[in-house]
C-alpha cells in the first residue's frame, strides 16, 4: 500500500465515523429511545443499552475527527474497531442481519488501515513526533 492509497482509507473511514456521531448528537435523546426500543427483546439489559447510546455517537464522532487529521491514529483505529465490535455484537442479539454487513466492512477497513499503519505519512502524528 502507498501513502496516497492509506491516506484515501483512513479519510473513507473517518468520515464514516465522524458522520454517524454528528448526525445522532442533535438527536441524543431520540437516538437514544430508538436503540433502547430496538434492543427490548434482547438479553442485554436497559442498564446497559441506556449509557452505550449516549456514549455511541461521541465515541464515533472523536474516532471519526482523529482519523481525520490523524492524531491517535493506532488508538482510534483500534477504538473504532473496538466500536464496531460491540456493535456486532449487539446487531447479532436483536437479529439485525440487513445491518451487519456494514459493520463488518468497517471492521475490515480497521484491520487494513493497523496492517499498513507504517504507510500513515499524511498525518499530525507525523508532525508531532
Amino acid at each position: 500500500m502507498n501513502n496516497i492509497s492509506y491516506l484515501m482509507l483512513r479519510l473513507a473511514i473517518g468520515l464514516s465515523m465522524f458522520g454517524h456521531g454528528l448526525v445522532r448528537l442533535p438527536k441524543l435523546s431520540g437516538f437514544s429511545k430508538w436503540m433502547v426500543k430496538s434492543f427490548e427483546g434482547s438479553m442485554l439489559p436497559e442498564i446497559i443499552v441506556v449509557p452505550f447510546s449516549y456514549a455511541l455517537p461521541v465515541l464515533e464522532l472523536c474516532v471519526g475527527l482523529l482519523l481525520l487529521i490523524g492524531f491517535f491514529t493506532r488508538q482510534a483505529i483500534l477504538l473504532g474497531a473496538l466500536i464496531m465490535l460491540m456493535l456486532i455484537f449487539g446487531t447479532t442479539l436483536i437479529e439485525n442481519w440487513a445491518i451487519l454487513p456494514s459493520q463488518l466492512f468497517h471492521v475490515a477497513f480497521f484491520a487494513v488501515l493497523m496492517n499498513y499503519i507504517d504507510d500513515n505519512s499524511w498525518a499530525l502524528d507525523l508532525k508531532l513526533k
